[in-house]
């Protein structure tokens, strides 16, 4: 078996894969194609299998090919995040938390605690992006992010999941419309009237869109802002009616001419959790944002 292959034999292969030439994936790499040829070569016998089909067209990966390819994308972009990470350091950022969070997490929990944990640790980053609940376990079980805030996750074995809060979504209408009496109200129910949204790159749009589809429904929102309060004020308007989490809704409804009509959808009411790979194993500034996240529950909720 050949010696030890190194990150230029990875970058050969990404650029092999992706030219489907060797001659440019030695010109991307910065070989001569010689010792682009060797390079596949060591590779073929260190992991005794063949790496690419050769045709008078040029060449294609085979099965292992393309595994190993996938295997080399996955770690050169593990390096670019290293490489990122250090130049933070370079700058005198010593520490860097990765948080995925659902819409109410991102938009009603997260801004106080990020403040007040900002103001304490002015050497920490944190990098905060929203997802679905789904893509966010599944990054905290991959390790591309350290915690994730989900809802109706209850176990997962290669994860640990702490309580947080509830979060209820509630239907906003504008004050004279049909549904404003209502004592509560079937999502179903709804669906034949306008819908206002938040935009696709929210977690709550494909949420709602999926629950819709889940009763064999289909709907388009009429209109898609930036924010809940935009929602609001659509609503307010007459352009349609929203479903938004409830303690967006009564924040907004002090000021706007709306009304709020709970959904008796079992989905509507959802148990928020904090979802990491190992408690105790965090990063330690992940593990203190953590234990500020849990303080800040409000005992009623606990």
């Amino acid at each position: 078996m050949a010696g030890h292959f190194d990150l230029t034999d990875l970058q050969l292969i990404v650029h092999i894969g992706d030219w489907h030439s060797l001659t440019r994936g030695a010109e991307k790499t910065h070989l001569s194609l010689p010792a682009a040829s060797t390079r596949i070569k060591n590779l073929e016998e260190h992991f005794g299998t063949q790496l690419l089909y050769r045709t008078s067209q040029g060449v294609t990966l085979t099965p292992s090919g393309e595994a190993l390819t996938r295997h080399a994308r996955t770690v050169m972009r593990q390096i670019e995040q290293l490489r990122g990470d250090m130049q933070e350091f370079a700058r005198g950022v010593k520490g860097h938390v990765r948080v995925l969070a659902n819409t109410t997490a991102m938009t009603e929990f997260m801004p106080a605690v990020l403040s007040r944990f900002l103001a304490a640790h002015p050497d920490v980053n944190v990098e905060l992006r929203e997802r679905l609940s789904y893509l966010i376990v599944r990054a905290v079980a991959e390790g591309s992010a350290d915690l994730g805030i989900v809802a109706g996750y209850t176990a997962d074995q290669n994860l640990q999941f702490i309580p947080y809060r509830k979060d209820r979504l509630v239907v906003v209408t504008p004050a004279g419309h049909p549904l404003a009496g209502e004592s509560a109200v079937a999502f179903a129910d709804t669906l034949g009237n306008d819908y206002v949204g938040l935009s696709e790159w929210s977690a709550i749009h494909p949420f709602l869109l999926q629950a819709a589809a889940a009763l064999g429904r289909t709907f388009k929102f009429r209109v898609e802002v930036g924010n809940f309060e935009a929602v609001c004020r659509m609503i307010e308007s007459g352009v349609g009616i929203g479903v938004i989490p409830e303690s967006v809704a009564l924040r907004y409804a002090r000021g706007l001419n709306v009304a709020i009509v709970p959904l008796i959808d079992d989905w509507a009411l959802r148990e928020l959790q904090i979802c990491v790979r190992n408690r105790d194993a965090l990063p330690a500034f992940a593990r203190e944002l953590l234990d500020m996240l849990v303080a800040d529950v409000p005992e009623r909720e606990k």
